[in-house]
């Protein structure tokens, strides 16, 4: 048994020493040390601090009642039952207590250990320059003193909790308390130790009290957070009633160290018990039934606009610009004329769906993925800018053939992805695919020369090994063809990003860290060898920041030639007096985050949120640069003072990156929850609910999810031109109709950033909201049966992108693309075909979004779209059996090159080959197909010409 004690504690021993010494490996390699060392002296020094005083009082207090217990211990029974246990334990009195306050001392310990955080915000805190409207404090108090203040009062209640009951325990064990024999039941030597103990209990109480004070200020009480008329004008008082009655409390127990009779500590206690009860839960409740309940409104108004008031300025909304819309619903020819700014430039590739184009267009090999969705990024192309959808293509290991899937193939051959992948927003091609602004491998198209090469994406393999010595044979796949040679392209990594593994003892600690030998005994891991790991964008910030909270959605662009992650980062804080709390779960979540696309936050809990920080992670060589983005933000300045080498001054963000900055959705999602109510700032109004605002759901998912946000480029009314904004709508509650559109400016080069801008539609006007237009759509006959001749081919689907809303021609028009997919099969992918609009009452729907509005604005918008070619229906591509489009030619062999051996060359593209669990559809013979194709087009053909026909005949004579 020692044996194997010994053994044990020497491997837990060892795997402390890897995952501490790879940790701070890591956090080396990307020059993030300090933090890494900070966060280790704060947890350790908290933890040591803390533990020590734990398992020293508690010694303490075991030794004391021992020392205190009684020579001469009357005859019982319970005493005598007690012989054997004070027998048994007597040579071991001093291990058992010192193993269990080790034990309490190390719980306590890591206890502490985790407020690393909130002491640290205690000690380096500086003044927000604001106070709060109760007791005139710098919320500062609130945001960085209170906290602490609160865990140091609940491990001063847990050390005293203990205390006693160790006390109690060695007390009763060895003769000091007597519950069973007659006489006295405690010693006098008892009495005063435990007095002690509970004195200082109640005192502790006292100082709860007094706290108390300030937490009502940052409570949730039924109608918003902080104090309300009751919490204010009966609990507040009754606190500090109940502070002086601890503190007599806690006297007469102090005082019963030398009296030595219960008696007046019973009847205190009890005074502290009864005055608990009465001030601080039926007087409340009294004065909530009777003063407040009876005219609430009026009671609550001012502590309601105190809950406004801080819940805008937390939230940084409180300069958001309400106008009204006095939105028209009738249409008339040139309508569109003065919104260039928004509708040549609507973005019908919704990036929800066209990643699968992505994946059958552009993924050229099997081992390659796109993130879904693909993201809103805007490029200068000819001397304009466009707003344009953009995608990494990253190495996705699981499209390696299981045949071929080993761990040299995994970790050393397929080790990074290749180059960034861009559609144009509001183009497409005859067939519906995408317009490309930058294609191809290597990537050709407009985004100018960069460095490509992917190794640090989201969806990069757990780890990979790079690396070799200078004239060795390159063993990584890099490209399928190179365009020099026309053959594989082979690469060793010559970046800075990766650990060293150069040394024995560094492959001993990573392969029992990712528990594989293979990183000990691979001929593959040499003295230039480095390992990647942990290399998701958002990790990675979030780790070298542990303080921040990082956007759900990071996205790729190309600035300063690299391949770039750009990761927006938010300081939060739960305590900041009067501001309302939300889930950031909850409030973040839409359509997206169920699917799930987007990663979801995690369920915490926050009533302050500052996009602070806009960091970068490089895709070549995992750099990650935190840039310092809202320099006022005090809980920001606190962390660079706890970090000081850690954030960039905004000052050195390039021209080039910042063209490419926008608003965080995260951040707007927060913001638009909180404006479902806190638009409003009359306290009546808020009241009484009837002008609350609802984020509407998305008409083209399934189930009540909120329709999220949406990049696009839009002129809002008044605005001279077009700007990058992130924009939603709300319904009221109850209702579907719209009540509002809200939009943001999200181009971080504008002066107007961040300015939120609300169009408020007038009551006495109908406008639809997104889920009563969809219902529209699907009711309208012609609408109708031009989605079922769409998808009349066989195996052919119609898919809706996302429903966009845009204030233009003085009222709002709605846009949603129409996809079809063609075929089933692993090769079938959404095309756009069709545009739908509405505008008032009027539906258009058409090949295009030019021919849409015109049919809308009887027959002239006034406004000319950029989309492209016309779309031709035959123009849709083939899909043969096996989900391959039938005009590719046969693959090149990807078997011909690298490594030495034949298990670690590349892969043949697995899109050329069907799953094994699946054999040839069944169907009819070819020519029957072509027949059917054809009869189908010549349909669709005759439909076309009969609805040709009924226009000409409505058309009015001129």
């Amino acid at each position: 048994m020692p044996t194997l004690i010994v053994l044990a504690l020497l491997a837990v021993g060892y795997l402390l020493i890897v995952n501490f010494w790879t940790e701070r490996l890591w956090f080396d390699s990307v020059d993030f040390t300090h933090v890494f060392t900070t966060q280790l002296m704060t947890r350790a020094g908290l933890f040591a601090v803390f533990g020590l005083v734990m398992a020293a009082v508690i010694v303490i207090n075991g030794v004391i009642a021992y020392r205190l217990r009684p020579s001469y211990r009357p005859m019982s029974a319970e005493q005598q039952s007690l012989d054997r246990y004070r027998d048994a334990l007597e040579p071991l009195r001093a291990w058992v207590l010192g193993g269990a306050a080790l034990l309490v001392g190390i719980i306590a310990g890591a206890s502490a250990s985790g407020q690393w955080e909130t002491f640290q915000l205690w000690m380096n805190g500086d003044a927000f320059g604001q106070t709060d409207p109760q007791f005139d404090l710098d919320v500062s108090f609130f945001a960085f003193s209170f906290p602490w203040w609160r865990f140091l009062l609940s491990f001063g209640f847990g050390l005293v909790a203990l205390s006693l009951i160790v006390a109690a325990l060695t007390h009763y064990l060895f003769g000091g308390i007597r519950l069973q024999t007659a006489g006295e039941k405690v010693s006098r030597a008892a009495q005063a130790h435990l007095s002690v103990l509970i004195g200082l209990f109640i005192l502790l109480k006292a100082v709860a009290y007094w706290l108390d004070r300030y937490e009502l200020l940052i409570d949730d009480n039924p109608l918003f957070t902080g104090g309300n008329y009751a919490g204010i004008n009966a609990l507040l008082p009754a606190k500090m009633i109940l502070i002086f009655v601890s503190i007599i409390c806690a006297a007469l127990f102090f005082v019963n160290v030398w009296q030595r009779n219960w008696t007046l500590p019973g009847i205190g206690a009890g005074l502290l018990v009864l005055s608990a009860v009465l001030l601080g839960g039926l007087w409340p409740f009294i004065v909530q039934q009777f003063q407040v309940n009876p005219t609430e409104a009026d009671r609550e108004a001012p502590y309601i606009e105190r809950n406004i008031d801080a819940t805008r300025e937390a939230y940084d909304v409180d300069d958001v610009e309400i106008e009204s819309y006095d939105a028209t619903t009738t249409v008339e020819a040139g309508q569109l004329a003065d919104d260039a700014g928004t509708v040549p430039g609507v973005r019908l590739m919704d990036p929800t769906l066209i990643p699968r184009a992505y994946q059958q267009l552009q993924q050229v090999r099997g081992f390659y993925t796109f993130a879904d969705p693909a993201n809103v990024d805007r490029y200068e192309i000819d001397g304009e800018e466009r707003d344009v959808v953009v995608a990494a293509r990253e190495i996705d290991v699981t499209g390696i053939p299981e045949g071929q899937r080993n761990w040299v193939n995994e970790r050393t051959v397929y080790t990074h992805g290749f180059g960034l992948v861009a559609a144009f927003g509001n183009t497409r091609q005859s067939d519906g695919s995408p317009v490309w602004a930058e294609e191809d491998i290597p990537p050709k198209g407009e985004l100018g020369e960069y460095e490509p090469r992917v190794y640090y994406g989201e969806s990069s393999p757990e780890y990979s090994i790079v690396g070799a010595p200078e004239g060795s044979e390159p063993v990584e796949y890099d490209i399928p063809e190179d365009p020099e040679t026309g053959e594989e392209r082979l690469n060793t990594y010559d970046g800075a990003g990766g650990v060293d593994l150069g040394g024995y003892f560094n492959r001993l600690l990573y392969a029992t860290k990712f528990q594989e030998a293979n990183i000990v005994l691979s001929e593959r891991v040499n003295e230039e060898s480095v390992i990647m790991y942990d290399r998701d964008p958002r990790q990675r910030v979030e780790k070298v920041a542990p303080w921040l909270t990082a956007d759900s959605n990071a996205y790729p662009t190309v600035a300063d030639g690299r391949l770039v992650w750009v990761v927006d980062a938010y300081t939060t804080l739960n305590s900041y007096p009067y501001s309302q709390r939300v889930s950031l779960e909850e409030a973040t979540s839409d359509s997206r985050t169920a699917r799930p696309a987007l990663a979801a936050q995690p369920d915490d809990y926050l009533n302050y949120a500052r996009n602070s920080v806009k960091a970068t992670v490089d895709a070549y060589d995992g750099t990650v640069t935190l840039y310092e983005w809202d320099e006022e933000d005090p809980v920001l300045q606190a962390w660079k003072d706890v970090f000081p080498d850690s954030v960039t001054p905004k000052s050195e963000i390039s021209d080039d990156l910042l063209d490419h900055l926008r608003y965080p959705e995260d951040l707007f999602k927060l913001q638009r929850r909180m404006l479902e109510a806190y638009h409003v700032e009359d306290p009546i109004t808020f009241y009484g609910g009837q002008d609350r605002w609802i984020v509407p759901n998305d008409p083209t998912a399934d189930g009540e999810v909120d329709i999220p946000p949406y990049y696009q480029s839009i002129q809002m009314p008044d605005d001279d031109e077009g700007v990058f904004s992130l924009t939603t709508t709300y319904t009221p509650r109850g209702r579907q109709n719209l009540v509002a559109f809200m939009a943001v400016n999200a181009d971080a080069r504008h002066p107007d950033y961040g300015q939120l801008e609300a169009l408020r539609l007038p009551g006495r006007t109908q406008i639809d909201g997104p889920e009563q237009v969809a219902n529209a759509f699907e009711s309208n006959e012609e609408v109708a049966s031009q989605l079922t001749l769409l998808s009349a081919g066989e195996g052919a689907t119609t898919e809706l992108g996302n429903l966009l809303t845009l204030p233009v021609g003085g009222g709002l028009l709605y846009v949603q693309p129409v996809y079809v997919v063609r075929q089933t099969g692993g090769g079938a992918y959404p095309l756009l075909r069709r545009v739908m609009v509405r505008f008032g009452d009027e539906i258009g729907f058409a090949p295009s979004l030019q021919n849409a509005v015109d049919q809308i604005f009887e027959g002239e918008a006034g406004i000319e779209t950029e989309e492209g070619e016309e779309i031709e229906d035959e123009a849709l591509p083939d899909v043969d059996e096996d989900g391959q489009l039938e005009d590719e030619g046969p693959p090149e062999d990807e078997e011909q090159q690298p490594p030495e051996d034949e298990e670690q060359q590349p892969p043949e593209d697995e899109e050329q080959q069907p799953p094994e669990d699946e054999g040839p559809p069944e169907g009819d013979a070819p020519d029957s197909e072509q027949l059917e194709d054809t009869l189908s087009r010549l349909e669709d053909a005759l439909q076309r010409l009969e609805d040709a026909l009924d226009r000409l005949e409505n058309v009015p004579e001129e």
